[in-house]
């Protein structure tokens, strides 16, 4: 049998009424328990025996039950246990006339029942304790459902985590290589660029006859000559390109006083000559990136007690880079003799420029290249760079071998750089040029 509630939702703390069934053999506690109930809004259902009771659980949702203990055919106990084995999370309560310990125990025990209570029962108690046993369940329904939501939220979170930690790992790997690839390209210019500066450094010495290989030997010493004195890294290539291009300002000059050594000049012939440091770096003026090498050049000529020129300046006031590249240039003009009539052997230059440290020379400059000059390792390394290189003819050349040694021809003229990777393209050139000239050039690659 079951009864009905006339105004569902009235008196419950869920969404839903909470429905409750009563189960009693005895119509008039059925009766009882339905008029007590019935103002607070409950869905009530009702049944005359545990069977009865079962049946109505299989078809409906109950929240609450509340059972007679003596029952014939099955007691509460009994019904209760069953109850708990079906739906465990529906409320069990007891209702016992008897004091029967046993059966009460045996009800707690097998049917884990919430509460019982003793026939008759106080209406105020039954009435607060089914309240508070609904808004326990609630309370158990809301904290499982939390528990269920925070779960799928951290199973989320851990796989956007995990997601994120893969894209994350994706961009650094694709910056990665990107910034690869622009060091890549950044040193291709940078070499490229360099490989520009000492064509057009080898296309100006074309000029300079027997002095031929001058801006290319001042150029090595004052790389070695920065590097010892620690200057930076892009202090250095300012110095290197200085080198390269120090006399671009002698390009205008007649042959005749290209091929004159500085102390036969005329004075009218030296008037000319010390205007070039400032010609240099007039012509490198529209080129930002050698800015730094168009002040090395115009102060190359200065000396450490300030007699020098175009500027007159001395000591600190001359740039070191200029300061290194007066004592290196200087150095290999007394062997080419295009500072004095005769040439100077390697070991007289150097003893002139020591002699002449802190007049012409920063002494420092000079005490560093002579050290330089004079160091074992640096000459048994330059030793045995060479001894390692392999001289080779063009019919030998493969593609990819890289060049040991710069390939300039007798007139000085650079046709490839130290670092250059051979291509085909360049083999079939330099083959050409040996057939047009009708020379034979020495290659030398690494091994």
């Amino acid at each position: 049998m079951t009864e009905t509630a006339a105004s569902p939702g009235a008196g419950g703390e869920t969404a839903q009424p909470a429905t409750l069934l009563f189960v009693d053999d005895e119509a008039n506690i059925l009766a009882a328990l339905n008029r007590l109930f019935r103002p607070f809004g409950y869905r009530i259902l009702t049944a005359e025996s545990g069977a009865q009771g079962l049946e109505i659980m299989a078809r409906e949702a109950v929240d609450l039950v509340i059972s007679d203990m003596r029952m014939p055919e099955m007691n509460g106990a009994q019904f209760l246990e069953k109850v708990r084995e079906r739906w465990p999370e529906t409320i069990r309560i007891l209702l016992t006339g008897y004091a029967d310990i046993a059966s009460t125990v045996d009800a707690i025990n097998k049917g884990q029942i919430f509460r019982y209570f003793s026939k008759p029962w106080e209406d105020r108690d039954i009435v607060v304790d089914v309240k508070h046993a609904l808004e326990h369940k609630q309370l158990e329904l809301d904290k499982r459902r939390l528990e269920r939501l925070t779960q799928k939220q951290n199973e989320e979170l851990k796989q956007l985590n995990v997601s994120l930690e893969a894209k994350v790992r994706g961009r650094t790997e694709e910056l990665r290589r990107t910034m690869g690839f622009l060091e890549e390209a950044h040193e291709r210019l940078k070499k490229g660029f360099l490989t520009s500066i000492r064509v057009f450094s080898s296309l100006i010495e074309m000029r300079e006859g027997p002095q031929a290989g001058h801006a290319q030997r001042v150029a090595e010493h004052a790389r070695a000559l920065a590097q010892r004195m620690n200057l930076a890294e892009s202090d250095v290539q300012d110095v290197v390109f200085a080198a390269l291009l120090h006399d671009i300002g002698k390009i205008g000059w007649s042959d005749s006083l290209m091929r004159k050594p500085f102390s036969a000049l005329t004075s009218e012939e030296r008037t000319e000559v010390v205007k070039h440091p400032i010609k240099g770096q007039t012509i490198l003026m529209a080129l930002e990136q050698l800015q730094g090498a168009a002040k090395l050049i115009r102060h190359h000529h200065e000396r450490f007690d300030g007699k020098g020129y175009p500027d007159g300046l001395g000591g600190l006031d001359i740039p070191m880079g200029a300061r290194i590249l007066a004592v290196v240039n200087d150095y290999d003009a007394f062997q080419n003799g295009s500072l004095v009539s005769k040439p100077m052997h390697a070991k007289k230059a150097m003893q002139y420029i020591l002699e002449t440290r802190g007049s012409r020379y920063d002494p420092l400059v000079v005490d560093a290249f002579a050290e330089l000059l004079g160091e074992t390792e640096y000459g048994r390394a330059n030793r045995q760079e060479r001894v390692m290189d392999q001289p080779m003819q063009s019919a030998q050349l493969k593609p990819g071998m890289v060049m040991a040694r710069d390939l300039a021809t007798q007139e000085g003229m650079l046709l490839l750089s130290r670092g250059n990777i051979l291509s085909a393209g360049m083999i079939a050139q330099l083959i050409n040029y040996e057939e047009s000239e009708k020379k034979a050039l020495t290659i030398y690659v690494c091994p």
